[in-house]
């Protein structure tokens, strides 16, 4: 072999070498600088709120606004067991847990990389439960109805068992009770929001069962107590929760807020409405006895 051509051979084999170890070379990538967010602004607009409705109208949605420096998307943790991540800092979330509830907005500004900031706000949000037609327009009249006891029908106040939906321990016989109970007059009203209220006029006095006088800070016996519940009471509805079934109820209930008191104290707050008609109406509530106590109204004339 000449020297030519050895110095070919030499040659060729250097550049194969060198070929490869260029070819294995690992390629570097960069993601470019990790910028964290700063300046993270959040805020929220509740739904209908105005003078009479501070935490909203009963829709319970919610606009929540989140702005900062360098963010390039957003994590909203909504404070009701939900989170959300969003390309942009304004999204409308519906709350569903029905009356009023403070919930925790957690609002997380992401940058490059993964990194984040963050900021927190409370609110309180209303959230009306949307009640059957048929109930609501039964209630109120499509406005405002005032109902009194049906001191004549029998079993206008009774109590049982709370395995039962009847009054199997005590039912009462027309005009049977402490006058005191038969004066009342309970006002049911709806506003533009299908809200209702209950306004009582109990004339001063108000009857109790032995077991609740103490929750109504008095002492002493089932018999009529004087108090105050002329305020009116904003009331949150919602499915019923109890054992019944559309046999025996039409499974929806309202709280009370405050004392719970209507036309009688039992010292229960919810009432499960199980019959309603244009003219009449039959209540259950769980006493603070542990009994399940009975009233029906009916409207005035």
């Amino acid at each position: 072999m000449t020297m030519k051509m050895t110095l070919k051979i030499w040659t060729a084999a250097c550049l194969v070498a060198v070929i490869a170890v260029v070819s294995c070379k690992k390629k570097e990538y960069s993601l470019g600088a990790i910028v964290t967010p700063t300046d993270v602004n959040l805020s929220t607009e509740i739904e209908g709120v105005d003078a009479g409705n501070p935490n909203g109208g009963g829709s319970g949605n919610v606009t929540i606004t989140v702005k900062a420096v360098n963010a390039v998307s957003y994590k909203i943790d909504y404070g009701d067991g939900t989170t959300e991540i969003v390309p942009t800092g304004k999204i409308k979330h519906k709350y569903a847990n029905p009356g009023t509830a403070e919930y925790t907005i957690i609002a997380s500004a992401i940058g490059t990389g993964g990194v984040t900031s963050s900021s927190t706000k409370k609110i309180k949000v209303f959230v009306a439960f949307e009640i059957p037609a048929d109930i609501l327009q039964n209630l109120t009249k499509g406005s405002s109805q005032v109902w009194v006891s049906a001191r004549e029908t029998p079993g206008h106040v009774g109590v049982g068992p709370t395995t039962s939906f009847e009054p199997d321990y005590y039912s009462a016989e027309p005009n049977q009770r402490a006058e005191c109970l038969y004066d009342d007059e309970m006002t049911f009203s709806k506003d533009a929001n299908n809200n209702v209220s209950l306004s009582v006029n109990n004339k001063g006095q108000s009857f109790f069962i032995a077991a609740a006088t103490a929750y109504y800070g008095a002492s002493g016996g089932d018999n009529c107590y004087s108090i105050d519940i002329a305020a009116p009471r904003r009331l949150t509805f919602m499915n019923a929760t109890s054992a019944s079934t559309t046999a025996n109820s039409t499974r929806i209930q309202f709280l009370v807020p405050g004392n719970g008191l209507i036309n009688f104290g039992s010292g229960g707050n919810t009432y499960e409405i199980l019959a309603i008609t244009p003219t009449t109406i039959t209540l259950r509530n769980i006493g603070i006895d542990g009994l399940a106590w009975y009233q029906k109204f009916k409207v005035k004339q």
